[in-house]
């Protein structure tokens, strides 16, 4: 008895699947960023009224900036970051912009005199899970349709 296989066809269909999946990365890790950037801003805390803020360079310069209240919040981003993806592998980062609130970093982890309000890591604790969940339901969505 003789078998015979042509595998270009099979070969050929692995392709299609393989970029099928590779095409659904992306779409997926935006869904999950996108519910982590969701909560950072529903955490981020807003004061009632605007503030100045100064930095080390004070003393010397007695130069103080002005934010807006809800300035640190309107600095929550997400970007796709090339430099850590690939084909098969999309990479979000979710962060403050340092130059539109400079000071988020002593409000999410606190001073010698003020007491830390994270917002940041709470959301990616709390959003993990849903984060899969949204990652997970996008990626199915998009390789079957």
């Amino acid at each position: 008895m003789r078998v015979k296989i042509n595998l270009a066809q099979f070969k050929d269909a692995l392709g299609e699947e393989r970029a099928k999946y590779n095409a659904a990365a992306r779409p997926a890790a935006q869904a999950g960023a996108q519910v982590i950037y969701d909560l950072a801003r529903a955490k981020a805390p807003v004061s009632s009224s605007g503030h100045y803020f100064h930095g080390t360079s004070f003393k010397k310069t007695g130069q103080k900036y002005y934010f807006a209240a809800g300035s640190l919040k309107s600095s929550i981003y997400q970007a796709f970051s090339k430099d850590h993806s690939s084909a098969t592998r999309a990479t979000y980062h979710i962060s403050w912009n340092r130059t539109k609130a400079p000071y988020a970093w002593m409000v999410e982890y606190g001073t010698s005199r003020a007491a830390a309000h994270p917002f940041m890591t709470p959301a990616i604790v709390e959003g993990q899970a849903l984060a899969i969940q949204a990652m997970r339901e996008e990626f199915v969505r998009l390789v079957n349709a």
